[in-house]
């Protein structure tokens, strides 16, 4: 018998993730029938009062199919030609497939800079909520046909986390090719047990999820982990489901417990920070010391020059670095107030010698806690 969850109704802003494997095949191309259905049940839950905003995989799949490509292409601009054919393909099934719910639909491509930049992000965030205000469903994927690695976000699972940071989501459900979260991969072997709720994802469960898996797309059961744990810190709730099985969706919101479900932290970082945390590129490490990070996790304080005893890598002032442990263990991320060269000249300095030193004092903190953000915790 089935245990009964919470009521998953209580989430009004729903961002769907579908993955490639879920819609689309090498050999076939788009499954039409299985995205009818899906259509359906995305159509239920808007009668029902939800917001529903889809991240879908597909694109490339679709364009292999039309350009009669029987391997995945490695060469970067046949693979772009691949997701530009394949992504009017998609849209234009999505449109077909949705119109007889009554529902209008929205393509939308970001890529990372878009996201990066916090004006850019402003700017995406009050088109998404326009789209939502008209009751249009947002269809979003990565912009594939121009994005080169520097803007790359890495894999849709990252970008749906993004979508949910974007719109303040509260709940995020993956459709994937297999039932959710297993102690092993389920193909390999037949005793792997299927882990129906996470309260937190540890270190234990990231091993789980390199040996369960999935059977293909960019992105598999250990990028899902990782995306329901950085959205965890939003307040989002994680949901992972077999989007090949029709009447999961439904099951799931009557409260069956299927899937993997993931809770949410029950501290909800800022949306700067949710920014700053997840969002940004990491361009440097700082090495603090242990007296600076007993301030940053017990005390909330800002960094100073002082308790940095090294730095890494090649950043500008403003750009995102790593706050490591003596033992280098990631402690924080923060925007930095000093490029590289000048944390070099100042680090293990007081605040009060910054100004002799490069001739001028930008601010007496290295990072303001402001511009701070402690790792599972927060600042």
């Amino acid at each position: 018998m089935s245990i009964k969850r919470p009521s998953l109704h209580q989430y009004k802003r729903i961002v769907l993730k579908i993955g490639s494997k879920v819609i689309a095949s090498r050999d076939k191309g788009l499954n039409e029938t299985r995205l009818s259905k899906i259509a359906e049940e995305v159509s239920l839950l808007r009668k029902a009062g939800h917001e529903v905003l889809l991240v879908s995989s597909g694109a490339v799949l679709c364009g292999m199919e039309k350009l009669g490509l029987n391997t995945p292409p490695r060469n970067i601009p046949i693979k772009q030609a691949a997701a530009a054919v394949g992504q009017s393909r998609l849209m234009w099934a999505y449109e077909r497939l949705f119109e007889p719910h009554g529902i209008k639909v929205a393509q939308i491509l970001l890529t990372h800079d878009g996201i990066t930049d916090r004006k850019r992000f402003i700017n995406a965030r009050n088109t998404l909520m326009t789209l939502l205000e008209y009751q249009v469903l947002p269809i979003i994927n990565e912009n594939d046909t121009v994005t080169v690695d520097e803007i790359k976000m890495g894999d849709n699972d990252n970008l749906a986390a993004q979508v949910a940071h974007l719109v303040d989501a509260s709940l995020l459900i993956a459709f994937s090719d297999v039932d959710g979260l297993y102690t092993e991969d389920p193909r390999k072997n037949p005793d792997a047990r299927l882990i129906s709720r996470i309260e937190a994802v540890t270190k234990e469960i990231e091993a789980m999820a390199s040996k369960s898996g999935t059977s293909g797309g960019t992105g598999g059961m250990t990028s899902k982990v990782k995306m329901a744990r950085d959205v965890a810190a939003y307040g989002v709730t994680t949901l992972i489901l077999n989007g090949t099985v029709p009447g999961l969706l439904k099951d799931a919101f009557e409260g069956k417990a299927v899937g993997t479900l993931f809770l949410p932290q029950s501290v909800r970082l800022s949306s700067k920070k949710q920014w700053i945390a997840y969002s940004l590129k990491i361009k440097g490490a700082l090495i603090l010391d242990e007296g600076a990070v007993q301030a940053l996790k017990k005390k909330g304080r800002s960094l100073l020059p002082s308790g940095i005893h090294s730095v890494e890598g090649k950043f500008e002032i403003g750009d995102t670095v790593r706050c490591l442990s003596p033992e280098g263990k990631e402690i924080a991320r923060g925007l930095t107030n000093y490029n590289a060269s000048e944390m070099m000249k100042i680090k293990g300095l007081q605040s009060s010698q910054i100004e002799e030193i490069l001739g001028y004092k930008g601010a007496d903190e290295a990072i303001h806690r402001d511009n701070l953000v402690i790792l599972n915790g927060i600042a």
